[in-house]
């Protein structure tokens, strides 16, 4: 005979102590639960109302320039530390943790215009008007020794940028052309030039390394190939384009900062280097001149600084950004860099302040419980669920901005509406086929040279 006997496992509904939850168990049966999906609507719009309320995303301020601040640099190894360079030819090295100055080196006369660290991070160099490069220890000098740089190498000509091969040990700077420079050298290993104008910024690809791309003021992007010591390809723009930076997880793709704000409000182009004619993205919102850009760690987001004195977050496959940050104080955002740890974005700006923002503006700090963690997981997935919906979508998109912020986008938008009517008359009143449709994408694309 075959006896049928109920068997449970007292850890699935049996406290370990009093202090935790009384364990319910739960029939997930739809005919149960009739009214879930409204339920589950009413958390997801408190969830997104609630991530507005919390949206604090402004840190601290680091101040003790006494110039406005031009350019920042992260450390390859340690995420406290952070090192800038001002108008006045002033570098320090912040640490975040307390944030206090820990060094201040008075490196060049005028401008410090480009700063970059080794690799591993036991040096940093430095560029200037005064047509030097310099190299400094990381580490402070000893007890009674002065602050000197390791190397000194004169220049010919000014040097607007530099940037550090992230395996080797060799540098770019860029001036009147791009030079390539071993370390142990004073003179260049190979110059490499197209054009004429002076060259703003220049970049290393991260995971392609024997890469490089470069921005000049004649509108120009041009792509080098160190191993060759030739220019490969060059793509020309409608307006100048100020910087450049390469995705850290995809190869082939970078982001443009440029200054065509007034032609249609898009200042950031995404391109794929195989395919220049056609940007992978362009990416609108803001008013003025954009001066910097930087990526994520995850390479999913990039954050731009603007010379409308904001900063903005945007998605790598959005147009439009998903944050900005803004504040009374801030004046022109020259510099921007996103932390190794992907947590956390500094700014420098033209009122001698580094800025420190939150990457997510409405993440909570510190150590979070186990609960925390789930409450935090499931309301995400709520948000995204719902995401679409008018009351939803309203609330998550609305953002404050400075009244000249805003004022500039209503005009911008009239502007825009005017062309657009304009064309669509042209196009009305010609031959058909005489006037083509051009997409947003190749819009400002003249040509691409190889």
């Amino acid at each position: 005979m075959k006896v049928k006997m109920l068997s449970r496992n007292p850890d699935n509904y049996v406290r370990e102590t009093k202090l935790d939850i009384q364990r319910v168990p739960r029939n997930y049966d739809p005919t149960l639960h009739p009214f879930e999906v409204p339920r589950e609507y009413v958390r997801a719009l408190n969830a997104t109302k609630l991530e507005r309320v919390f949206a604090k995303p402004f840190l601290a301020s680091l101040d003790g320039h006494r110039d406005g601040v031009n350019c920042l640099a992260k450390h390859p190894k340690s995420l406290t530390t952070v090192l800038s360079g001002a108008c006045d030819g002033e570098v320090k090295i912040w640490n975040l943790t307390k944030r206090k100055c820990i060094r201040t080196i008075q490196a060049h006369e005028g401008f410090v215009r480009g700063m970059c660290t080794r690799f591993c991070g036991t040096s940093f160099f430095t560029v200037g008007d005064d047509k030097t490069v310099k190299q400094w220890k990381m580490d402070g000098p000893g007890y009674g020794e002065e602050e000197e740089p390791l190397h000194t190498i004169l220049g010919k000509t000014v040097y607007t940028g530099i940037d550090h091969h992230w395996k080797d040990a060799a540098f770019a700077t860029c001036g009147q052309q791009v030079d390539i420079w071993d370390e142990e050298r004073t003179n260049p290993v190979c110059s490499m030039n197209w054009g004429f104008d002076s060259i703003s910024s220049v970049k290393f690809n991260p995971i392609e390394t024997f890469l490089l791309a470069s921005c000049a003021s004649d509108r120009n992007i041009v792509l080098y190939d160190m191993r060759q010591a030739t220019p490969l390809k060059k793509v020309i723009l409608d307006m100048r384009t100020n910087t450049i930076c390469w995705n850290p997880m995809e190869a082939f793709n970078f982001t443009a900062a440029n200054e065509d704000y007034n032609i249609c409000a898009t200042c950031l182009y995404t391109f794929d280097m195989r395919a220049l004619d056609t940007p992978v993205m362009v990416h609108k919102d803001h008013v003025s001149a954009v001066l910097d850009v930087d990526y994520s760690p995850t390479g999913k987001e990039f954050v731009s600084a603007s010379f409308d004195k904001s900063i903005r977050i945007f998605p790598v496959d959005k147009s439009r950004s998903r944050e900005v940050y803004h504040t009374k104080r801030m004046q022109h955002v020259i510099c921007v860099k996103w932390t190794s740890d992907s947590k956390y974005i500094m700014c420098g700006s033209d009122e001698m302040n580094i800025r420190l923002w939150k990457a997510n503006a409405s993440e909570k700090l510190g150590v979070l419980t186990s609960r925390e963690k789930a409450a935090n997981d499931y309301n995400q997935k709520l948000k995204e669920k719902f995401q679409y919906h008018p009351h939803v979508k309203r609330i998550a998109r609305h953002r404050h901005l400075p009244k000249s912020i805003y004022s500039q986008i209503q005009e911008q938008r009239i502007m825009k509406e005017a062309r657009r009517r304009k064309e669509m008359n042209r196009r009305k009143h010609s031959k058909p086929g005489s006037v083509p449709f051009v997409s947003e994408r190749k819009k400002h694309i003249v040509a691409v040279v190889k």
